[in-house]
């Protein structure tokens, strides 16, 4: 296979494993009119994905990379960062019309439980996600070009664990706006910064990436995704006052998310 047939290969499996958070969008939109049970548990489901994955993927390989201090720097950068992100990022325009489209659906009484906390946090979790896929569609990206069978196993690996990640996208959108379509087309930009990723890695950035570069931006992320899950989605599920299902959910992502990365063991 030529140098160009190549990079197309490694673009389409890239593109393909980015976007299957779309998948996770339409599992989590099943519930048209959920209730607070349903939000309560996939609010913590999505919190548990996020907490697993920056603890047990993202954190250890950025230690590997760069070591325990310089990794643990960068986590906790993370999370100022991120504080100050959700300090200053207006979250409104994302609830444009939410009440109304809540009461077209008959769900104002949902909606307006905590909307503004449910529009921040689907505002993060989306940011959250779509930083994190943007140095894994690199790393895809990387192995499909040095061997297309390699790139082929990272792609469906990834594309398993970004079913949930679009979950956790889709579920608090769609919470605090009401609108199924917002939802999903949040969820498919969080999973389009993979193929973005992706060429980026392959146009610019391979001259500068190295393991150091990705282990930053690992540590990072990690710090992002628990700081969203700590500070907006756990505090919001708990919101909804369902005894222990809050944990129930997060325990369901935290499984669900291992599995998913036993896959690319």
């Amino acid at each position: 296979m030529d140098q160009k047939s190549t990079f197309l290969t490694a673009m389409v499996l890239t593109t393909a494993a980015g976007l299957s958070t779309t998948v996770g969008s339409a599992i989590a939109l099943f519930y048209r009119t959920p209730g607070q049970v349903y939000m309560a548990f996939t609010l913590g489901f999505s919190a548990g994905v996020m907490v697993l994955v920056s603890f047990v993927e993202l954190l250890p390989q950025g230690m590997a990379a760069i070591g325990f201090a310089w990794a643990h720097t960068a986590f906790f950068v993370g999370m100022l960062v991120m504080f100050i992100v959700d300090i200053l990022l207006p979250h409104t325009y994302i609830l444009e019309d939410s009440r109304r489209a809540a009461s077209r659906r008959g769900t104002s009484r949902l909606y307006s439980r905590d909307t503004g906390r449910l529009g921040r946090a689907s505002v993060l979790v989306a940011l959250g996600v779509a930083i994190h896929n943007f140095p894994e569609g690199m790393v895809t990206f990387a192995g499909a070009m040095n061997d297309v069978d390699t790139g082929i196993a990272l792609a469906a690996a990834i594309a398993i664990h970004n079913i949930p990640e679009g979950i956790a996208v889709a579920v608090p959108v769609f919470a605090s706006t009401g609108s199924a379509s917002k939802a999903f087309k949040w969820s498919f930009l969080s999973g389009v910064s993979e193929p973005v990723g992706a060429l980026a890695a392959g146009l610019v950035l391979m001259r500068f990436m190295s393991d150091t570069v990705l282990g930053w931006t690992m540590c990072v992320v990690a710090g992002f995704m628990v700081f969203i899950s700590f500070d907006e989605l756990l505090p919001v599920a708990h919101s909804y006052r369902k005894e222990h299902v809050a944990i129930a959910g997060v325990m369901s992502g935290m499984i669900v998310m291992a599995v998913s990365l036993a896959l690319l063991a």
